[in-house]
């Protein structure tokens, strides 16, 4: 079915996808830069970004900020004219730098959850970067919304709602992202597009609303956009199964041997629930809290010295294909995934 283009301000997206970020090193180049290039929106995640490069575990700060660019640009090189951003979590330390980083790299788009992000808008001042913050709740959406008005007399470019579907860290608790129906939820979605259109009626201006978890058929999509009235929709876990992921072979292979019993919520060791696959590691967590030996200076508010393990050497393992020592961030309906294929089978599925 032919959806309206997806139009983010002065951009144009052919198809109303956008690509979630996925981290670490799930979501990079090779993924977003695949994405652009059929009409969609690419996003990169500067989660440990840089992981693969010698430096990173001595410097990984700096070495992060290298690898945004070094990555923005290959993206470039798949997509010349595709839109093209990058995922940065509130959490990140050093978030301004991150934020800074990616726009002077040239960066279309950022979006931005784990965390509102209040201050946002003072970091891509003097750039054409358009930003997106990730929100749950009508609640948050109205908060942004007039924050970012009377601080900086903006309003959002876009605005992602992400449900308690989605993957990896959540914006709820973890009985909601277990029970809550889609039914349930769809409600507080309307209330959500309500609140920002009110937001944009108010200010003179368009402000897109995409909707994020869970969504994975080509009926997904119809309802989000048709019945919901959505702009448009943010789509990951089908696009980890794709050639064109970044993620290894195996960490595919996970997603397509998982069952729907294996996906499950577990609880991050910076206290956020989380989706992923169940796997030995999962089984061994709450037996003998791991030793660690570093800090990957990855997340604000996390102490080494109270958490039962270190979330980025969990995720950098997955991202290895170490997976019996990993923590598999993956959707509610990962267990969906039953072949490998290429990103353009998806989008010709989904929007053809």
């Amino acid at each position: 079915m032919k959806y309206k283009p997806l139009k983010i301000g002065d951009l144009t997206a052919d198809i109303p996808l956008v690509q979630g970020g996925m981290g670490v090193g799930i979501s990079l180049s090779g993924l977003a830069g695949a994405v652009a290039l059929e009409g969609g929106v690419g996003i990169m995640s500067t989660a440990q970004i840089g992981f693969r490069e010698p430096e990173w575990a001595t410097n990984p700060i700096e070495t992060n900020l290298k690898a945004i660019v070094k990555e923005f640009k290959k993206a470039r090189e798949i997509a010349p004219k595709g839109i093209l951003g990058f995922n940065i979590m509130v959490a990140t330390k050093r978030y301004e730098d991150y934020v800074r980083t990616a726009v002077k790299a040239g960066a279309d788009i950022i979006v931005s959850g784990a965390g509102l992000p209040v201050d946002l808008p003072k970091y891509v001042e003097g750039f054409k970067t358009k930003i997106a913050p990730i929100v749950s709740s009508v609640k948050a959406a109205a908060l942004i919304c007039k924050l970012w008005v009377r601080r900086y007399n903006r309003v959002p470019d876009m605005v992602v709602v992400e449900g308690p579907k989605a993957g990896g860290h959540l914006g709820f608790t973890p009985l909601e992202a277990q029970t809550l129906t889609r039914e349930e939820y769809d409600t507080e979605i309307v209330k959500i597009i309500d609140e920002v259109k009110s937001c944009a009626k108010a200010n003179a201006c368009e402000i897109p609303v995409v909707v994020a978890g869970g969504i994975y058929s080509d009926e997904d999509v119809r309802h989000v956009i048709e019945d919901l009235k959505a702009d448009g929709v943010q789509i990951s876990t089908r696009l980890v199964t794709t050639e064109e992921c970044d993620a290894p072979l195996c960490y595919k292979e996970a997603y397509i041997k998982a069952k729907k019993e294996d996906i499950v919520i577990t609880k991050s060791p910076v206290g956020m629930p989380g989706r992923a696959i169940a796997n030995k590691f999962l089984a061994n967590q709450g037996k003998e809290k791991a030793k660690i030996e570093k800090c990957y200076q990855c997340l604000e508010k996390c102490n080494p010295t109270e958490i039962p393990y270190c979330i980025t050497q969990a995720l950098v393992n997955a991202a290895k294909g170490d997976l019996d020592n990993a923590l598999i961030f993956c959707g509610s309906e990962a267990w969906k995934n039953d072949i490998i294929n290429k990103v353009h089978d998806v989008t010709e599925e989904l929007f053809g």
